[in-house]
């Protein structure tokens, strides 16, 4: 299925720049029988910041601060979940249910009446878009909540009425929601100035990148100054081989993984000498003689896309965060940084020595060679492969990286990229492109909601006028501890420190800073530190 006109429209309007003001939610009365509730409150309290600064090395800070809303009260409520759909599930019979917290306004007088009418107090919020700059403005929907409490367990009380009562509720904690401030936020921002800092910056897969590590257990193993975690990886095997990257990704000046669609990265030059931030396609070409076919993925499972945006994907050929597409006739590079046994299963598989010539033609499956590299193709790609690649002959692949502008990226040893999404500050402004690389759904207000416009722990990387690296991050998750930011909080935040170029990077639990070797914020896994795909490090200079 392909995108409507409508969101093909909104994908591509140009980036303008976007207002302060966050997600306002308003509390409404609903028609008669409901009782009248108060508007919420939407003005944000001064913050109070704590400060402190760490030298790590010349060039090399690490600044921590505790930003606080003296004052601001928060509780538990029961949060009533709507039928919603995705735009892939709308047309399909057999997609699981799916829920969403903001609705229509029908939905929601008519579920208020109900609770009512159960004996329960509903109120009715309504929810703004935020100031993203290619998404709607005003009104998005509205939610139906009941009542608020001190406790977890008070809530669930309610909660169990409302299953009762036949609808579908969550527990939410208030200090997520972005119309009023978070009670506290814990946030560490590593400064390197390159212009001082004598050391090497570098994004960096650890050498495998099948592998999964902790940001720390990385740091510790290179010695790091800082370190951060990086883009967005496959954690499932549903959605790919675990640990691989769902974007683009390039470590000692080899490209490792490749974009989907036309999404932000950092671009790290010469272990740190500069750096900018970018939207980044790729294109590879496997070409034999006069005839040539376009390589889909590099490092990645034959066929499965994750965050989709890949020629010929469906449901999607634009990115679609969290979401793993399919691709029929598709052909996929592996290189000696993929050391795991190969993905079996139909098509074909070439091996190829570290001229180019073709040493074997067969099954798929196996190992890449150290000194080599495998091209497995499927559908088409399988049918090109077989009636190209004969033992001895020679099949050239080249890479194309290009920016926004259509201006090419060349690579060279000192360099790596990371990527994720969505751009958060360019040319100095707040330029937050949520529907462009796919976060949100403008058609679709369910889609992305929690991920975007809720609190949530981030990583951000940043550059300022100085040239300057900023790494930062913000823990979240924690009721009546760290809430973390919204994306439009995190612009807000990274404009604050003087970024004029920021980008949002992989979050939630794999949110981690390290320090000489140490994690030093609070992850919000329960099981602890996350082990994610990619880092970037900040290495001392050798002896």
């Amino acid at each position: 299925m392909r995108h409507t006109p409508a969101r093909g429209a909104a994908l591509r309007s140009s980036r303008v720049r976007a207002g302060l003001a966050a997600a306002v939610v308003l509390a409404v009365v609903g028609p008669s029988p409901l009782p009248a509730v108060a508007e919420a409150d939407t003005v944000p309290t001064a913050a109070t910041e704590q400060w402190s600064t760490q030298t790590l090395a010349p060039g090399v800070e690490v600044r921590t601060v505790a930003l606080q809303h003296p004052g601001v009260t928060h509780s538990w409520t029961v949060t009533i979940q709507a039928p919603g759909a995705t735009r892939w599930s709308s047309n399909d019979p057999d997609a699981p249910a799916s829920w969403a917290e903001v609705s229509t306004r029908d939905w929601a007088d008519s579920t208020a009446q109900k609770l009512t009418a159960a004996g329960l107090r509903p109120r009715v919020e309504s929810v703004q878009w935020p100031a993203y700059t290619d998404g709607p403005h005003g009104l998005m929907g509205y939610r139906v909540r009941v009542g608020n409490f001190a406790t977890q367990s008070e809530a669930q009380s309610t909660s169990s009425a409302v299953t009762s009562a036949g609808f579908h509720p969550t527990l939410s904690w208030t200090g997520y929601d972005s119309q009023e401030p978070a009670d506290r936020e814990n946030v560490h921002v590593a400064v390197i100035d390159p212009k001082t800092f004598t050391g090497t910056v570098e994004a960096t897969h650890d050498g495998n990148v099948t592998r999964r590590a902790t940001t720390s257990a990385v740091a510790a193993e290179l010695k790091s100054l800082v370190g951060v975690n990086g883009g967005f990886f496959v954690i499932g095997s549903a959605d790919g081989v675990p640990g691989t990257m769902s974007g683009i990704g390039a470590y000692q000046g080899e490209l490792e993984s490749m974009a989907v669609g036309s999404r932000a990265a950092l671009l790290i030059r010469d272990g740190g000498r500069s750096a900018r931030i970018a939207d980044l396609t790729s294109t590879v070409t496997a070409r034999a003689g006069n005839d040539s076919y376009q390589i889909q993925g590099i490092n990645r499972r034959p066929g499965t896309v994750r965050d989709c945006g890949r020629p010929g994907t469906t449901p999607s050929e634009l990115p679609w965060q969290d979401v793993t597409c399919q691709l029929g006739d598709d052909m996929v590079q592996f290189t000696p940084a993929f050391q795991a046994d190969l993905p079996t299963g139909p098509g074909v598989q070439v091996v190829l020595d570290a001229s180019g010539r073709v040493a074997s033609v067969g099954a798929r499956g196996g190992r890449v060679p150290t000194d080599g590299h495998v091209l497995q193709g499927t559908g088409r790609a399988a049918d090109w492969l077989t009636g190209h690649a004969e033992p001895g002959s020679r099949i050239k692949v080249t890479e194309a990286i290009r920016d926004s502008h259509g201006r090419r990226v060349e690579l060279h040893r000192g360099d790596s990229l990371v990527s994720a999404a969505p751009t958060l500050v360019q040319h100095g402004r707040i330029a937050i492109d949520a529907a462009a690389e796919g976060v949100i759904d403008p058609e679709y207000p369910s889609f992305g909601y929690a991920w975007a416009n809720v609190r949530q722990p981030r990583t951000m990387a940043g550059l300022d006028k100085r040239g300057r690296l900023l790494l930062v991050t913000v823990d979240g998750r924690q009721k009546g501890g760290s809430e973390g930011f919204t994306l439009q909080e995190a612009a807000m935040f990274m404009k604050s420190l003087g970024a004029v170029q920021a980008l949002n990077l992989d979050g939630g639990g794999s949110t981690a800073m390290a320090v000489n070797g140490s994690v030093v914020n609070q992850p919000s896994d329960s099981t602890g530190e996350r082990a994610v795909g990619d880092t970037i490090q900040v290495l001392p200079a050798g002896d």
